[in-house]
Protein backbone atom coordinates (compact mmCIF):
# COMPACT_ATOMS: atom_id res chain seq x y z
CA UNK A 1 0.00 0.00 0.00
CA UNK A 2 0.97 3.46 -0.83
CA UNK A 3 1.38 4.50 2.33
CA UNK A 4 2.18 8.83 2.42
CA UNK A 5 -0.67 10.53 4.11
CA UNK A 6 -2.45 13.42 2.24
CA UNK A 7 -2.19 16.79 4.25
CA UNK A 8 -5.25 17.21 6.01
CA UNK A 9 -6.11 20.75 5.89
CA UNK A 10 -8.66 22.54 7.31
CA UNK A 11 -10.54 25.00 5.61
CA UNK A 12 -12.84 27.39 6.97
CA UNK A 13 -13.87 31.16 6.56
CA UNK A 14 -14.94 33.68 8.50
CA UNK A 15 -17.93 33.16 10.02
CA UNK A 16 -20.77 35.88 9.18
CA UNK A 17 -22.55 35.24 12.62
CA UNK A 18 -22.42 33.82 16.06
CA UNK A 19 -23.50 30.53 16.44
CA UNK A 20 -25.87 29.69 18.96
CA UNK A 21 -24.12 27.76 22.58
CA UNK A 22 -24.63 24.60 22.58
CA UNK A 23 -24.41 24.17 18.71
CA UNK A 24 -23.94 20.75 17.18
CA UNK A 25 -22.34 19.22 14.20
CA UNK A 26 -23.96 16.32 13.67
CA UNK A 27 -21.72 14.58 10.89
CA UNK A 28 -18.47 13.71 11.20
CA UNK A 29 -16.02 10.87 11.48
CA UNK A 30 -12.75 10.28 13.12
CA UNK A 31 -10.16 7.79 11.30
CA UNK A 32 -6.82 6.55 12.69
CA UNK A 33 -4.15 5.93 14.04
CA UNK A 34 -3.92 3.57 11.61
CA UNK A 35 -1.69 1.76 13.27
CA UNK A 36 -4.03 1.33 16.08
CA UNK A 37 -7.52 1.28 14.47
CA UNK A 38 -6.82 -1.02 11.48
CA UNK A 39 -9.06 -0.78 8.64
CA UNK A 40 -11.82 -3.65 7.59
CA UNK A 41 -10.59 -5.72 4.69
CA UNK A 42 -14.01 -5.45 2.77
CA UNK A 43 -13.81 -1.59 2.52
CA UNK A 44 -13.99 0.29 -0.45
CA UNK A 45 -11.67 3.34 0.08
CA UNK A 46 -8.27 3.57 2.69
CA UNK A 47 -8.43 6.97 4.05
CA UNK A 48 -5.47 8.81 6.08
CA UNK A 49 -5.55 9.82 9.26
CA UNK A 50 -8.25 12.66 10.68
CA UNK A 51 -7.33 12.68 14.47
CA UNK A 52 -9.15 14.17 17.68
CA UNK A 53 -6.66 16.52 17.89
CA UNK A 54 -7.96 18.07 13.93
CA UNK A 55 -11.32 18.46 14.73
CA UNK A 56 -11.06 20.03 17.95
CA UNK A 57 -9.44 22.97 15.82
CA UNK A 58 -11.92 22.43 13.31
CA UNK A 59 -14.73 23.02 16.20
CA UNK A 60 -12.87 25.91 17.66
CA UNK A 61 -12.94 27.57 14.82
CA UNK A 62 -16.24 27.48 13.97
CA UNK A 63 -16.86 27.73 17.42
CA UNK A 64 -19.10 24.71 17.52
CA UNK A 65 -19.19 23.11 21.26
CA UNK A 66 -21.00 19.70 20.55
CA UNK A 67 -20.23 17.05 18.16
CA UNK A 68 -21.60 13.77 16.66
CA UNK A 69 -19.04 11.41 15.71
CA UNK A 70 -20.52 9.07 12.76
CA UNK A 71 -18.84 5.49 12.70
CA UNK A 72 -17.30 5.25 8.98
CA UNK A 73 -17.66 2.02 6.89
CA UNK A 74 -13.99 1.75 5.95
CA UNK A 75 -14.02 -0.13 9.45
CA UNK A 76 -16.69 -2.11 9.22
CA UNK A 77 -18.64 -3.23 12.24
CA UNK A 78 -15.06 -2.62 14.17
CA UNK A 79 -16.43 0.61 16.29
CA UNK A 80 -13.35 1.22 18.66
CA UNK A 81 -11.69 3.94 16.63
CA UNK A 82 -15.12 5.79 17.19
CA UNK A 83 -15.59 4.64 20.44
CA UNK A 84 -11.91 5.68 21.67
CA UNK A 85 -12.69 9.29 20.13
CA UNK A 86 -15.69 9.24 22.62
CA UNK A 87 -13.90 8.56 25.45
CA UNK A 88 -11.81 11.25 25.22
CA UNK A 89 -14.26 13.84 23.97
CA UNK A 90 -16.13 12.87 26.74
CA UNK A 91 -20.46 12.91 27.44
CA UNK A 92 -21.20 16.52 27.90
CA UNK A 93 -19.58 16.94 24.10
CA UNK A 94 -19.98 14.24 22.16
CA UNK A 95 -22.50 11.47 21.16
CA UNK A 96 -21.77 8.90 18.28
CA UNK A 97 -23.95 6.37 15.94
CA UNK A 98 -22.32 3.08 15.53
CA UNK A 99 -22.21 0.21 12.79
CA UNK A 100 -23.58 -3.15 13.69
CA UNK A 101 -24.57 -6.26 12.52
CA UNK A 102 -26.82 -8.98 13.70
CA UNK A 103 -23.99 -10.82 15.75
CA UNK A 104 -24.04 -7.81 18.88
CA UNK A 105 -24.97 -8.63 22.42
CA UNK A 106 -27.22 -6.63 24.60
CA UNK A 107 -23.89 -6.44 26.85
CA UNK A 108 -22.60 -4.65 24.09
CA UNK A 109 -24.74 -2.34 22.95
CA UNK A 110 -25.28 -1.41 26.92
CA UNK A 111 -21.67 -0.42 27.03
CA UNK A 112 -21.84 1.53 23.53
CA UNK A 113 -24.43 3.01 24.98
CA UNK A 114 -22.36 4.20 28.09
CA UNK A 115 -19.51 5.88 26.29
CA UNK A 116 -22.27 8.03 23.91
CA UNK A 117 -23.30 5.88 21.54
CA UNK A 118 -27.49 6.69 20.63
CA UNK A 119 -27.59 5.34 17.25
CA UNK A 120 -27.11 3.04 14.35
CA UNK A 121 -26.13 3.74 10.85
CA UNK A 122 -26.86 1.52 7.96
CA UNK A 123 -24.75 2.73 5.05
CA UNK A 124 -26.57 1.66 2.33
CA UNK A 125 -25.37 3.87 -0.43
CA UNK A 126 -21.22 3.60 -0.15
CA UNK A 127 -22.34 -0.19 -0.76
CA UNK A 128 -24.59 0.00 -3.41
CA UNK A 129 -27.79 -1.27 -1.71
CA UNK A 130 -30.73 -0.83 -3.73
CA UNK A 131 -32.62 -4.00 -3.08
CA UNK A 132 -35.31 -2.78 -1.28
CA UNK A 133 -36.02 -6.26 0.68
CA UNK A 134 -32.59 -6.77 1.83
CA UNK A 135 -32.48 -2.77 3.24
CA UNK A 136 -36.05 -3.51 5.25
CA UNK A 137 -34.09 -6.76 6.02
CA UNK A 138 -31.34 -4.76 7.65
CA UNK A 139 -33.69 -1.96 9.07
CA UNK A 140 -36.14 -4.87 10.86
CA UNK A 141 -33.16 -6.52 12.48
CA UNK A 142 -31.12 -3.07 13.81
CA UNK A 143 -34.28 -2.25 14.79
CA UNK A 144 -35.09 -5.07 16.92
CA UNK A 145 -31.53 -4.88 18.53
CA UNK A 146 -31.77 -1.29 19.86
CA UNK A 147 -35.31 -0.83 20.60
CA UNK A 148 -34.93 -1.47 24.30
CA UNK A 149 -31.99 1.24 24.13
CA UNK A 150 -34.14 3.86 22.65
CA UNK A 151 -31.74 4.88 20.03
CA UNK A 152 -32.34 6.11 16.23
CA UNK A 153 -31.49 4.41 12.67
CA UNK A 154 -29.48 6.28 10.47
CA UNK A 155 -29.42 5.43 6.89
CA UNK A 156 -26.70 6.84 3.89
CA UNK A 157 -29.07 6.25 0.66
CA UNK A 158 -30.92 8.41 -2.17
CA UNK A 159 -34.31 9.28 -2.75
CA UNK A 160 -35.29 6.29 -5.07
CA UNK A 161 -34.15 4.03 -2.43
CA UNK A 162 -35.95 6.04 0.05
CA UNK A 163 -39.24 6.04 -1.91
CA UNK A 164 -39.31 2.01 -2.31
CA UNK A 165 -38.92 2.17 2.01
CA UNK A 166 -41.52 4.56 2.15
CA UNK A 167 -44.36 1.97 2.96
CA UNK A 168 -42.28 0.33 5.59
CA UNK A 169 -40.19 2.97 7.57
CA UNK A 170 -44.14 4.25 8.33
CA UNK A 171 -44.40 1.58 10.41
CA UNK A 172 -40.97 2.13 11.89
CA UNK A 173 -41.37 2.51 16.06
CA UNK A 174 -37.66 4.48 16.08
CA UNK A 175 -36.67 7.13 14.65
CA UNK A 176 -34.80 7.14 11.25
CA UNK A 177 -32.46 9.66 10.49
CA UNK A 178 -31.89 10.47 6.86
CA UNK A 179 -27.72 11.25 5.71
CA UNK A 180 -27.04 14.13 3.07
CA UNK A 181 -30.48 15.55 1.64
CA UNK A 182 -30.77 12.15 0.64
CA UNK A 183 -28.73 12.66 -1.99
CA UNK A 184 -31.59 14.69 -3.73
CA UNK A 185 -30.63 16.73 -7.05
CA UNK A 186 -31.62 19.94 -6.62
CA UNK A 187 -31.55 21.03 -10.29
CA UNK A 188 -34.55 18.95 -10.81
CA UNK A 189 -36.31 21.05 -8.89
CA UNK A 190 -39.28 21.11 -6.14
CA UNK A 191 -41.37 19.00 -8.34
CA UNK A 192 -39.31 16.14 -8.48
CA UNK A 193 -40.54 12.41 -8.44
CA UNK A 194 -40.43 11.09 -5.25
CA UNK A 195 -39.81 14.26 -3.33
CA UNK A 196 -43.22 14.63 -2.08
CA UNK A 197 -42.63 11.34 -0.38
CA UNK A 198 -39.34 12.36 1.89
CA UNK A 199 -41.51 16.23 2.94
CA UNK A 200 -44.27 13.51 3.70
CA UNK A 201 -41.96 11.45 5.89
CA UNK A 202 -40.18 14.44 7.54
CA UNK A 203 -43.64 16.16 8.15
CA UNK A 204 -44.21 12.93 10.15
CA UNK A 205 -42.32 13.94 13.00
CA UNK A 206 -41.04 10.41 12.69
CA UNK A 207 -38.16 11.10 9.97
CA UNK A 208 -35.23 13.38 10.47
CA UNK A 209 -33.08 15.12 7.85
CA UNK A 210 -29.43 15.86 7.96
CA UNK A 211 -28.85 19.32 5.91
CA UNK A 212 -25.32 17.90 5.47
CA UNK A 213 -22.82 17.87 2.36
CA UNK A 214 -24.49 19.77 0.02
CA UNK A 215 -21.50 19.31 -2.09
CA UNK A 216 -22.48 15.71 -2.19
CA UNK A 217 -25.73 16.84 -4.12
CA UNK A 218 -24.52 19.49 -5.96
CA UNK A 219 -21.00 20.58 -7.61
CA UNK A 220 -21.74 24.50 -6.41
CA UNK A 221 -23.63 24.60 -2.83
CA UNK A 222 -24.04 27.94 -3.03
CA UNK A 223 -26.74 27.33 -6.03
CA UNK A 224 -30.11 28.83 -5.81
CA UNK A 225 -31.35 25.24 -6.68
CA UNK A 226 -29.44 23.70 -3.47
CA UNK A 227 -31.14 26.86 -1.24
CA UNK A 228 -34.29 26.45 -2.32
CA UNK A 229 -34.65 22.88 -1.45
CA UNK A 230 -32.76 24.02 1.88
CA UNK A 231 -35.68 26.06 2.29
CA UNK A 232 -38.03 23.60 1.29
CA UNK A 233 -37.38 20.94 4.10
CA UNK A 234 -37.21 23.58 6.47
CA UNK A 235 -40.74 25.12 6.36
CA UNK A 236 -41.61 21.36 5.84
CA UNK A 237 -40.69 20.46 9.60
CA UNK A 238 -37.68 22.74 11.14
CA UNK A 239 -38.29 20.81 14.16
CA UNK A 240 -37.11 17.16 12.67
CA UNK A 241 -33.63 18.87 10.87
CA UNK A 242 -30.18 18.79 12.14
CA UNK A 243 -26.82 20.09 10.49
CA UNK A 244 -23.25 18.46 10.17
CA UNK A 245 -20.09 18.98 8.37
CA UNK A 246 -19.31 15.61 7.21
CA UNK A 247 -15.25 16.06 8.41
CA UNK A 248 -12.74 15.12 7.40
CA UNK A 249 -15.02 15.02 4.13
CA UNK A 250 -13.96 11.56 3.04
CA UNK A 251 -15.04 10.58 -0.54
CA UNK A 252 -12.59 12.41 -2.73
CA UNK A 253 -12.00 9.67 -5.85
CA UNK A 254 -12.23 11.28 -9.03
CA UNK A 255 -15.50 10.64 -10.83
CA UNK A 256 -14.97 7.96 -13.20
CA UNK A 257 -12.27 6.44 -11.67
CA UNK A 258 -12.33 3.17 -9.74
CA UNK A 259 -11.39 3.44 -5.64
CA UNK A 260 -7.90 1.70 -5.47
CA UNK A 261 -7.76 0.55 -1.34
CA UNK A 262 -4.58 -0.12 -1.76
CA UNK A 263 -3.88 3.83 -1.89
CA UNK A 264 -4.61 6.14 0.57
CA UNK A 265 -7.41 8.46 -0.92
CA UNK A 266 -7.32 11.79 -0.29
CA UNK A 267 -9.99 14.00 1.42
CA UNK A 268 -11.69 16.91 -0.14
CA UNK A 269 -11.01 20.20 0.05
CA UNK A 270 -14.48 21.94 1.87
CA UNK A 271 -14.62 24.95 3.42
CA UNK A 272 -16.64 24.17 6.92
CA UNK A 273 -16.96 28.12 7.62
CA UNK A 274 -18.82 28.31 4.41
CA UNK A 275 -20.60 25.52 5.17
CA UNK A 276 -21.98 27.06 8.18
CA UNK A 277 -22.25 30.33 6.93
CA UNK A 278 -24.41 28.94 4.33
CA UNK A 279 -26.72 27.32 6.78
CA UNK A 280 -27.25 30.92 8.15
CA UNK A 281 -28.57 32.33 4.62
CA UNK A 282 -31.50 28.67 4.74
CA UNK A 283 -33.05 29.80 7.46
CA UNK A 284 -35.31 32.85 8.23
CA UNK A 285 -35.04 33.49 11.60
CA UNK A 286 -32.52 33.00 14.54
CA UNK A 287 -35.03 30.55 16.17
CA UNK A 288 -35.07 28.18 13.39
CA UNK A 289 -31.22 28.68 13.31
CA UNK A 290 -31.06 27.69 16.93
CA UNK A 291 -33.88 24.31 16.31
CA UNK A 292 -31.14 23.13 13.80
CA UNK A 293 -28.08 23.54 15.22
CA UNK A 294 -29.09 23.46 19.59
CA UNK A 295 -32.62 22.05 20.09
CA UNK A 296 -33.05 19.41 17.85
CA UNK A 297 -29.84 17.77 17.68
CA UNK A 298 -30.13 17.79 22.04
CA UNK A 299 -33.24 16.18 21.57
CA UNK A 300 -32.36 13.94 18.95
CA UNK A 301 -28.89 12.58 20.72
CA UNK A 302 -29.61 13.23 24.07
CA UNK A 303 -27.27 15.86 24.87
Amino acid sequence: MNSSQPILNIIHDELTFEPPAGSVDCHTHVFGPKGEFPYDANRSYTPGDASIDDLNRLHEALKVDKVVIVHPSTYGTDNRCTLNALKILGPERARGVAVIDRTFTEAQLHSMHQVGVRGVRINLETFGLKDPLLAIQALEYTQKLVSPLGWHIQIFTRLEVLVSLAKFIKTMTLPLVIDHFCLVNPDLGLEQEGLSVLFDLLASGRTWLKLSAPYRISSNPDAPSVKALAKALISTNVDRLVWGTDWPHPGGAKPGHKRNVEEIEAFQAINDGSALNRLSTWTNTGSELTKILVTNPSVLYDF
